[in-house]
Parts: C-alpha cells; sequence; structure tokens
C-alpha cells in the first residue's frame, strides 16, 4: 500500500518539478542569451529605422529597395529558427513546425544572395572587397548548411536534419548578432570581427552539438526496456500485503 501511494506521489510532482527547472535548461538559457543580443543590436545598429533624419539613410540610399528584402527575410530567419529548435512545438504542431521551417529556408535563399549583392553595391560607396569576399563566404555556408539540413529532413534523418539546423543557424543569424554586439563593447575593427565569426560559426556549432551529444542520457538496449516493463508489470500485479 505505502508503495503504491510513493509511486504515485512521485508521478504527481514530477511534472511539477519539471514546469519549475524548465527554464534552467542550456538550450533556453543560450535562447535567452540570443534574445538578449537582438535587443541591443536593435537598438543600437538598427534604430535608424524609426528615425528618417538618421545619416544612414544616406549611406543605403542607392541600394536600399534591395536591403528591405533582405533585412525582411534576414529578420523572418532570426525569428523562426528558434522555434525549430523546441521540441513542445515540433510534436504538438506539427504541422507548423513544417510550414516555419521552409519559411526558414526561403528566408535564407533570399537573405544570403542579396546580402552578397548589396555588400557588392557598396564597394561603389567605400566598401572593401574583401568585406564582399567574406559575405561570399559566409552566405554560401549558409546556404550550403540549410541546404543540407533540407535534404536530411526530406529523407526523413531527423537527428541529421537538426545538427545541420544548428550550424545554419549558427552561420547566419548568429554571425550577424555576434558581428555587431562585440563591434559595440570593443570596438575592435568590423572586418576583424567579421572574419572571426565567420570562421568560428561551424566549430562552435559542432561544440554545441557534441556537448549535447555528451550529456544525453543513454537508451536502455530493446532487450532491456521490455525486461524492465515485465518487471513493473509484475510488480504491480502483486497484492498489497
Amino acid at each position: 500500500m505505502g508503495a503504491g501511494i510513493t509511486a504515485a506521489t512521485q508521478k504527481s510532482t514530477d511534472p511539477l518539478q519539471f514546469q519549475r527547472i524548465w527554464w534552467l535548461r542550456p538550450k533556453y538559457l543560450l535562447f535567452a542569451f540570443i534574445g538578449l543580443m537582438a535587443a541591443y543590436v536593435l537598438r543600437h545598429n538598427e534604430g535608424f529605422l524609426v528615425d528618417p533624419k538618421d545619416l544612414e539613410w544616406q549611406h543605403i540610399q542607392s541600394f536600399k529597395w534591395w536591403l528591405l528584402p533582405h533585412g525582411v527575410a534576414g529578420a523572418c530567419a532570426l525569428l523562426l529558427a528558434p522555434l525549430q529548435f523546441s521540441d513542445r512545438l515540433r510534436q504538438r504542431f506539427t504541422k507548423l513546425h513544417r510550414v516555419v521551417g521552409r519559411s526558414y529556408v526561403a528566408s535564407v535563399f533570399i537573405a544570403a544572395p542579396l546580402g552578397v549583392y548589396i555588400q557588392h553595391a557598396e564597394e561603389r560607396i567605400g566598401g572593401t572587397h574583401s568585406f564582399t569576399i567574406e559575405t561570399l563566404l559566409q552566405s554560401s555556408l549558409w546556404m550550403l548548411s540549410t541546404g543540407i539540413a533540407l535534404a536530411f529532413i526530406l529523407k526523413g534523418k531527423v537527428q541529421q536534419h537538426r545538427q545541420w539546423m544548428t550550424r545554419s543557424f549558427a552561420g547566419g543569424p548568429l554571425v550577424f548578432l555576434e558581428v555587431r554586439v562585440i563591434e559595440g563593447f570593443t570596438g575592435w575593427p568590423a572586418e576583424t570581427i567579421v572574419w572571426a565569426c565567420v570562421v568560428c560559426a561551424i566549430p562552435l556549432a559542432d561544440l554545441v552539438l557534441q556537448w549535447q551529444e555528451l550529456h544525453r542520457p543513454r537508451s536502455l538496449p530493446a532487450k532491456a526496456r521490455r525486461e524492465a516493463r515485465l518487471t513493473d508489470g509484475l510488480v504491480e500485479a502483486q497484492p498489497d500485503r
């Protein structure tokens, strides 16, 4: 009798314990930090969007209509990507997960090539050619990793898909945020920061993936799971004394 009460109490308190600690998971802390970076960039780098007198409008005058779809697509990629890493969204709203995924892929293949064109256009107003090469490299890595992620999910290989989505997010939206935050806090040359972030993007993503794999609980073999279920059934079937 006492064992049954203890088991029932444990089952009833487990969800409560999960609700208390779910926000402490590293994934949620990481995305909270990314949200802070996005807020910083929006305030310090993109504030000209709400100020028509800002001098930045003169700087982008020659390519502002190309910058519009690039910015909208890039913002969509930044906002939609974190949703793809939500286990709850994927399990409860499968169709929405797929729509968000397709929208992210479309945003990548719009924002990336337009970014290259815009950076090339900036060479006419003082931009360096090395920046154009960097943008071409970053855009290529972003599209390549996204394309590989798409190919894996079309083949039904979910684990590999999630790994490449992580690399895609690290090589695209995260680089955009990292460069502006690091430059704002350190004042280092922008070109140095950009190249460093692009070079480190994929290795850092792989480091996160390996850390997750290291801390993933090891699943029991099928035979052990069957034996465990059989044992639990026998225990529950025994009458209380």
